[in-house]
């Protein structure tokens, strides 16, 4: 029972660190200490690796996805002509 909950404690702990690990986001680094115990619970956790792995994948799909679409330069100017009437309409 105590390994059980010791295990759901570091998994939570890692959940709340895991997508600023593979962030690496400067405003919001980890330390190394932190690094250094997500990486070992990341070596022994199945769940957490799985969680991992899930989000290496979306952003990989979301790279390519994004990175192929190209804007119909009609489809944005009938955007802005919508908003600027929803704009003239409020101040009328």
């Amino acid at each position: 029972m105590t390994g059980t909950l010791r295990q759901m404690l570091t998994c939570h702990w890692s959940a709340r660190r895991i997508q600023r690990y593979l962030d690496a986001d400067p405003a919001a680094p980890l330390t190394p200490g932190e690094i250094s115990r997500l990486e070992g619970h990341l070596a022994t956790c199945a769940r957490c690796t799985r969680v991992v792995t899930e989000h290496r994948a979306l952003h990989r799909a979301l790279s390519v996805w994004s990175g192929g679409m190209n804007v119909d330069p009609r489809s944005v100017q009938r955007i802005r002509d919508f908003l600027s009437t929803i704009n003239t309409e409020d101040h009328a």
